[in-house]
């Protein structure tokens, strides 16, 4: 999994540093720091923590030769 942020989006609400904390942290209390590539095993919350971005500035992707969520279930 391959995770974006569009920094200068970024509001430092930190609902991503509450919901996956081993991904996302607040650097004091505007900077956001975060893992471009978190384990296959925060997938969850990194997704959760994504979609409750309010400025939607997380883009969550897969990596090359990894099937998608959705492909692995039709499988």
């Amino acid at each position: 999994m391959r995770v974006v942020v569009d920094l200068s989006r970024c509001q430092g609400y930190a609902q991503c540093a509450f919901l996956a904390p081993d991904a996302f942290r607040m650097h004091g209390e505007e900077a956001l720091m975060y893992d471009p590539e978190p384990d296959d095993a925060q997938r969850e919350r990194v997704l959760r923590a994504a979609a409750a971005c309010p400025v939607q500035a997380i883009l969550v992707d897969r990596l090359e030769g990894r099937p998608a969520p959705l492909e692995a279930a039709r499988s």
